[in-house]
C-alpha cells in the first residue's frame, strides 16, 4: 500500500537537479545570514579565526581540525534556527514540549562552541610545541 502522494518511483538525479540543489543552499545560507543573528556572530569567529588557523605553524591535519571545528559551529546553529522557525511556524503558542525542542537545539549549538574550544585549546596547549615553532618562525621573519 503507498502513502497518497509519495511518489512511485525514486527521484532521479540529473545536472539540473544538482544545480537546483546548489541554488537552494545558496538560498538557505543567505537566508540565514538575512534572519539569524546568531548565525552572523558565529560566522564573524569563523572568519576571524580561519585565517589564524592558517598562518599558525601547525600540520595540516591539525589545522583541518581546527577549521572543521569552526564550521561545525555554522553548521549547528543552521540546523538550530531551521528547527526553531519550524517549531514557531507548527506550534506559536508557548508549549512546554516546543521549549524543550528548542532548548535541546540551543544545547547543540553550546556544544559546538565547547567542542571548537577544546580543539584550539589542545592545538595550541603550550607543551603541544606550537609556541616554540611560532617562536622560531616570528625570529626568522623579523
Amino acid at each position: 500500500m503507498s502513502t497518497p502522494g509519495a511518489p512511485t518511483e525514486p527521484k532521479r538525479r540529473n545536472v539540473r537537479n544538482f544545480f537546483a540543489s546548489v541554488r537552494y543552499a545558496i538560498e538557505g545560507f543567505f537566508a540565514a545570514l538575512k534572519h539569524e543573528p546568531s548565525f552572523r556572530e558565529g560566522l564573524i569567529f569563523a572568519l576571524l579565526l580561519t585565517p589564524l588557523a592558517i598562518i599558525l605553524p601547525l600540520n595540516a591535519v591539525s589545522t583541518a581540525l581546527m577549521i572543521s571545528a569552526l564550521i561545525l559551529i555554522l553548521i549547528v546553529e543552521m540546523i538550530n534556527s531551521a528547527i526553531e522557525w519550524t517549531i514557531d511556524y507548527i506550534r506559536p503558542e508557548i508549549h512546554p514540549l516546543a521549549k524543550r525542542i528548542k532548548d535541546m537545539a540551543s544545547a547543540a549549538v553550546f556544544l559546538s562552541y565547547i567542542n571548537c574550544i577544546v580543539i584550539w585549546v589542545i592545538m595550541l596547549w603550550p607543551g603541544n610545541a606550537v609556541w616554540q615553532r611560532l617562536e622560531g618562525w616570528l625570529a626568522d621573519r623579523f
